[in-house]
């Protein structure tokens, strides 16, 4: 890793994109380092794995030259993980030219679900 990246919070907080298109993402993020107290997925890092999967579904939707940045997440959270990986996958809803939303599920490693978010991005040139 060089020493820009490690400041990224997705990478701090071992985040992996497994499979990315404009139409579906899914990432991968680890339990353990992401929990709360209690030793709980914590909810805020359910909420930055799906803003990551989502940001780059729109990212590539929105193209070259383009930037997506997020302006609104909802989240539910459902279940509680205490160990293994959770996988997002984002699904484009919407993809038009100023933006792109997203739903995300979150499953943990038995394929249950939990967490589910919408993630809307506004599409701008970059620059």
């Amino acid at each position: 890793m060089n020493d820009s990246a490690r400041g990224h919070l997705p990478e701090r907080m071992g985040i992996e994109i497994v499979e990315a298109t404009a139409e579906r993402v899914v990432a991968r993020m680890p339990v353990e380092g992401n929990t709360q107290p209690y030793g709980l997925l914590h909810g805020g890092a359910s909420c930055v794995l799906a803003e990551t999967a989502g940001s780059m579904g729109a990212t590539l939707h929105a193209g070259p030259g383009r930037i997506a940045v997020g302006i609104e997440i909802n989240a539910t959270h459902h279940r509680s993980a205490t160990a293994g990986d959770v996988t997002a996958v984002a699904t484009r809803v919407h993809g038009g030219r100023t933006l792109a939303t997203y739903a995300i599920e979150i499953t943990d490693g038995s394929d249950r679900t939990i967490c589910t978010a919408r993630l809307t991005c506004m599409i701008r040139d970059a620059g």
